[in-house]
C-alpha cells in the first residue's frame, strides 16, 4: 500500500506517463521542450490519467480520442494537436519498451492546417515597435530580424560569438552550427549596445533574460506599439522573406537561418516565405532581363553573320 501511494496506481495511462518521465529520452530533450510537454500531459492526464491500459486495445479508443481533440480544437487547433502529438509520442514510447501491445492515434491526423506564410513584419509593424520598446527589447528584435534565428537562441547567444564581423552559434532545436554575417544595421547596434554579461541579451537590469521575463516585456512592448497577430518568432519568417526578396537562394537563406539544404525549399514555401509583391516582381524582372539579354544576343549574331561589302 506504501508502494502504491508512492508510485500512484498501476495499470493506467498516469502510469505509463511517469515511466516516460524517468527515461532518458524524456531527459535528453532541451528543458524548454520537457516542460512543454509537462504541461500537455497534465492537461492530457486530467481527461484519460484513469484510463485502464487495456482499454487501449479496443478499436474504440481512438474514436474517443480524437473526439476529445476535436472538442479542443474548436478552442484552439494548434494546441489540440499538440496534446495529441504528445500522448502519441508517449504511447510509441510505451510501445517499444513492451509496456503495451499497441499504439491506438498512430497517423492521427492534423486539424491546424494555417500556415504563418504571411505572419510578416513590415517595416511600419517594426517600426511602431521601435517607438516604443525599450533598448534591450528592440537589440533583441534587430538580432532576430537580421539573422533569422530562434529566439531561445538568441537569449542564449555570448558576446563570444560575434567576433565583429559575424555571428557563430550552434541552434539548440536542431545542433547544426551556423555563422551568419552581421548586416550593416546588425554591426551598429552591436557596436551601441553594453556589455554588462558573457551574454549580448540582457534585461534592463543586465541579467539574462528567462524565457518567460522576455517574453512578457516583448509583449508589453507589442501592446504599446498595437501590433497584433504578430509574434516574436515571426521575425524568423520575416528575416527569410526579405532575404528572398533580395535574390537570395533557398540554399543561401538555409545558411543563414540554419534549415537543412534538403527540406529548405519545401520549409521556406510552406511555413516561412510569404508570396509577396516584391518576389513577384523580382521574377518578372529576372525574365524581362533574360529576353532582353536573348534579343541583344540574337542581334549581335546576325550583326556578324551577314556578308561584308568592301567598299
Amino acid at each position: 500500500a506504501h508502494e502504491e501511494r508512492r508510485s500512484g496506481p498501476q495499470g493506467i495511462l498516469s502510469t505509463l506517463f511517469r515511466q516516460y518521465q524517468l527515461s532518458s529520452q524524456f531527459d535528453a530533450l532541451r528543458p524548454s521542450t520537457r516542460a512543454e510537454y509537462v504541461r500537455h500531459i497534465a492537461k492530457i492526464e486530467r481527461a484519460f490519467g484513469t484510463l485502464p491500459l487495456a482499454a487501449l486495445d479496443d478499436r474504440r479508443t481512438r474514436g474517443v480520442i480524437l473526439d476529445w481533440r476535436d472538442q479542443i480544437a474548436r478552442r484552439s487547433p494548434r494546441q489540440a494537436d499538440h496534446l495529441v502529438a504528445v500522448l502519441r509520442l508517449v504511447l510509441a514510447w510505451s510501445v517499444d519498451r513492451g509496456l503495451i501491445a499497441r499504439n491506438p492515434i498512430e497517423r492521427p491526423g492534423r486539424v491546424h492546417t494555417a500556415t504563418r506564410a504571411e505572419k510578416i513584419w513590415r517595416d511600419a509593424d517594426l517600426a511602431a515597435l521601435e517607438a516604443v520598446a525599450s533598448p534591450e527589447i528592440w537589440l533583441a528584435v534587430t538580432l532576430a530580424v537580421e539573422t533569422g534565428q530562434r529566439q531561445g537562441d538568441l537569449l542564449r547567444l555570448p558576446w563570444s560569438a560575434w567576433d565583429g564581423a559575424h555571428l557563430t552559434l550552434r541552434q539548440s532545436k536542431t545542433g547544426k552550427r551556423v555563422d551568419v554575417r552581421a548586416t550593416r544595421r546588425l554591426r551598429e547596434a552591436l557596436g551601441r549596445a553594453p556589455r554588462l554579461s558573457t551574454l549580448i541579451l540582457t534585461s534592463s537590469r543586465g541579467r539574462p533574460w528567462t524565457a518567460d521575463g522576455f517574453k512578457t516585456s516583448f509583449g508589453k512592448a507589442k501592446a504599446a506599439a498595437k501590433i497584433e497577430g504578430l509574434t516574436f518568432h515571426d521575425l524568423r519568417g520575416t528575416a527569410a522573406t526579405r532575404l528572398a526578396e533580395a535574390g537570395a537562394s533557398a540554399i543561401q537563406i538555409a545558411a543563414v537561418t540554419g534549415h537543412s539544404v534538403k527540406d529548405v525549399d519545401g520549409i521556406l514555401e510552406r511555413h516561412y516565405v510569404a508570396p509577396t509583391r516584391a518576389l513577384g516582381d523580382a521574377a518578372i524582372e529576372r525574365l524581362e532581363n533574360a529576353r532582353a539579354a536573348k534579343t541583344s544576343n540574337q542581334s549581335s549574331n546576325r550583326a556578324e553573320s551577314a556578308p561584308k561589302i568592301d567598299p
